[in-house]
Formats: structure tokens, C-alpha cells, sequence
């Protein structure tokens, strides 16, 4: 595996995958690796996979396929939240030879050093109770934007999930090395920081402790005095954790952009019991209604489940309604599929996957009129818009502080830059 000297990766999933990915190309990179695009021939290719979506195994397989008609002696490497649920299946599928778990993904230099090819496929993994310690990750793909990871793993036992199982017990970065990655990011020139976990409002529970040391607000609150950085942004957060104070300090704050990504997953609280959520649709609508009194101008974004079992016409018609009446920006609809090992699967009825996938298309659609009508509102504004600096068919997206896409012909001088922008057209 020494003349090995080329590295390609391919991420499924979240942004935290992302921000993993980012410091498994740095690991790597300090060992003398070249990157190379996923594309190209490498001699190593690195897979970080997701278990959200239902079809894991399948796109695996189709990905690999592709390596081994374009590159049969290179060497494959599947890690990620799939590659601990599912090991032994992932390194049935032909030209796998290394499957890394929660606890080895970030030993991944050693074990290549460690592996032959032409060996059987190799798994290096542990018990998901053994894995405690905390990864600290970030994202540098340009220098607009880094999606740094500050949480990991989730106590939460929502029975349509696998993360727990996935990931571990939750655990959290520490305040003084978080702002310290962010000054280290500022200096590369990101302008802007997305804070990323798996639940992200239960930071605070560091050094292996199963209490709270500090919570996520006097994270932001010592965040924002990070004068390099001009934008954060919290990519999600639950709504029993989303507290007043974050509320306030993102209302206040220049540096904290108005925008919230608030998970409901069922407007009905039947189905929400049945999720084993911990809050109700009233909790969820007071904290819309709390961050719009103190910012109209906030995009609030929700992701939402259809076709959980049981979820009957009558549920289905309560979250539709719920979240039309709600003063929201946008949803991320997700169409229920089976996991193993998740308690939903003794829930009954099961929603055929015809009717699910209606219920969806319905709730796509009501999204689109809801980011119609966000941005309609703000029409005739003047917003600061943050360009990114890859271009898209010759033009230029950028995001306003709300987050409304702006898309404008490609200038140079506005790359990597925060304009001043009149939304005429959105």
C-alpha cells in the first residue's frame, strides 16, 4: 500500500458527512496522498456513506461498480454511518477490501498502510457503545463556506432511527477548541460557517461525560465575538432545544444569520407520540411563532416525514394543514422507509409506498409556494448576499443573510465576496 500516492471520495448524506470527508482528505493528504476528483483514476477510493436513505446498499454497490470498471486495482474503502450498521454486507459486495466503523474511520491512514490488496476484505469495527471520543471535522471545498462539526451522536431514541445506533452516545467538541477552528477558518478566508451535528442543540456534553459541561447558547455566545468570521448558521436544531436565549442572541447578533432549520417531522401529535418525538405540534408552532415576533424577516426551514405507520388520512391532513398555517420558509420532505432494528417496524398499519410517495409530492409542492411567498415578501429589498466562488452554467449564486438564492452573471469581483444586494427579481 506505500506506492499508493492518489485519493479520491465520494460523500452520501448530511453535511457532517461532509465535514468528515474534509478531514479524512486532510489525514490522508499529510500522509502524501494526492487528491484526486472522484472521476479520475486513484489508487485509493474512499466512500463515506449514509444510512438515511433506504437505498445505502444499492447505491454502494452501483458506486463501486463504477471504480472497478474505471480504476479494478484500486483500493476501496467504504466507511460511514452504513459501514457500521451493516459491515459484513458491505464487505460482501465485490470490490470492497476495507470497511472502516465509528471508532476506525479516522485511523484510516494507519489501516491503509496496514492493508494488501488482493487480501479479502477487510472490517475494522467496534461495538457502537465503545465508541465515545469526539472527531473534531470541517469543510474547506472553496473558501466561501466550512461546515464544521462541534456534536456527534444523539441519546434521543426516535423509533424510526439508526443514528444512535450509528454513531454513539452524544458528544460535543469543546467550546475553546471550537473557536479556535473557527479563527484557524477565518484565516483561510471562509466567510461563512454552517455548525453542524447530529444534534446539535445537546452540545455540551464533553470529555466522555454523560452531563452537560456547557450548552449550545454559550457556544454561540462565544462564537459571535469571532470577529474573522461575518456569518454563522446553525444547520439544525430540534425544537425542544431550541431555546429563548438562542432565540435572542440570534436576533441580536450581526454575525448569526436569521435562519432556522427546525425539525417536525408530523404535524399530528398521534404520529409524533408514535416517533417517540419530544415535543408536541403546540411546542413547535411557539417557537415559530416566538422567532418571527423577534425577526419577520427569518427563513425558518422544517424537515417532515410521510407515510409513517399509521399516519392515516386524517394525520396526514393535520400536518398538511399545520404546516400551511405556519409562517415558514421552506420544507425537506422525507418519504418513510423501513430501517432494521428501529421500533417503527412494530407499528401498524404500514402506509403503502404508492400512498407515500403521493403524500410527498403533495408536501413538495406546498414547499414551493411557501419559498415562493418567503421571497416574494422581501422583494424590493436591499440584502447582504454572500457569493460563493464556483460558477454554475456561467453564473453566480450567492445566499441573502435569510437565505434566499440569488443567481446573477458571473463577476470576478463578486466571488468569495458580501454584496449589497436589490432583490428585484427572486
Amino acid at each position: 500500500m506505500a506506492e499508493a500516492k492518489s485519493v479520491a471520495f465520494h460523500t452520501l448524506g448530511c453535511k457532517l458527512n461532509f465535514s468528515e470527508t474534509s478531514s479524512l482528505s486532510r489525514i490522508l493528504e499529510q500522509e502524501g496522498f494526492e487528491k484526486r476528483s472522484f472521476d479520475d483514476p486513484a489508487d485509493v477510493y474512499v466512500i463515506n456513506t449514509c444510512s438515511v436513505t433506504d437505498n445505502a446498499d444499492k447505491e454502494c454497490r452501483q458506486i463501486v461498480r463504477r471504480i472497478q470498471r474505471r480504476a479494478p486495482e484500486s483500493t476501496v474503502v467504504i466507511t460511514g454511518c452504513y459501514a457500521q450498521l451493516k459491515p459484513e454486507q458491505i464487505a460482501a459486495i465485490p470490490g470492497v477490501d476495507l470497511v472502516l466503523g465509528a471508532a476506525e474511520k479516522f485511523n484510516i491512514a494507519r489501516h491503509l498502510r496496514d492493508f494488501t490488496k488482493g487480501d479479502s476484505s477487510k472490517i475494522c469495527s467496534c461495538d457502537i457503545t465503545e465508541v465515545k471520543g469526539f472527531n473534531s471535522s470541517f469543510s474547506v471545498s472553496d473558501r466561501t463556506r466550512s461546515f464544521l462539526k462541534v456534536q456527534d451522536g444523539c441519546d434521543y431514541s426516535c423509533s424510526f432511527c439508526t443514528i444512535p445506533m450509528a454513531r454513539g452516545k452524544s458528544r460535543s467538541d469543546s467550546i475553546e477548541n471550537v473557536v479556535k477552528q473557527a479563527w484557524k477558518l477565518s484565516e483561510q478566508g471562509v466567510k461563512e460557517i454552517v455548525l453542524t451535528g447530529v444534534n446539535l442543540g445537546d452540545f455540551g456534553k464533553t470529555n466522555n461525560s454523560d452531563k452537560h459541561s456547557t450548552n449550545f447558547f454559550e457556544l454561540c455566545r462565544e462564537l459571535d465575538k469571532v470577529e474573522g468570521i461575518e456569518r454563522f448558521r446553525i444547520s439544525s436544531i430540534e425544537p425542544n432545544l431550541l431555546s429563548p436565549e438562542i432565540i435572542e442572541l440570534v436576533s441580536d447578533s450581526n454575525r448569526f444569520m436569521p435562519h432556522f432549520h427546525i425539525p417536525l417531522q408530523s404535524g399530528s401529535n398521534k404520529i409524533l407520540g408514535l416517533m417517540r418525538r419530544r415535543y408536541r405540534r403546540e411546542l413547535y408552532a411557539e417557537k415559530v411563532a416566538m422567532i418571527k415576533t423577534m425577526m419577520p424577516h427569518c427563513a425558518i426551514g422544517v424537515d417532515v416525514i410521510v407515510g409513517f405507520p399509521a399516519e392515516d388520512e386524517a394525520s396526514f391532513k393535520e400536518t398538511f394543514d399545520f404546516l400551511h398555517s405556519l409562517d415558514i420558509s421552506y420544507l425537506h420532505v422525507f418519504t418513510y422507509s423501513e430501517r432494521d432494528n428501529t421500533s417503527a417496524l412494530d407499528i401498524k398499519p404500514v402506509v403503502p409506498v404508492h400512498v407515500r410517495n403521493e403524500r410527498n409530492k403533495v408536501l413538495r409542492n406546498l414547499s414551493f409556494m411557501k419559498s415562493q411567498h418567503f421571497a416574494s415578501q422581501h422583494r424590493g429589498e436591499t440584502r447582504k448576499v454572500l457569493f460563493e466562488t464556483q460558477t454554475k452554467n456561467g453564473m453566480l449564486e450567492g445566499y441573502t443573510d435569510n437565505y434566499i438564492r440569488v443567481s446573477i452573471p458571473y463577476r470576478d469581483d463578486y466571488a468569495n465576496s458580501i454584496v449589497p444586494w436589490h432583490l428585484r427579481e427572486v
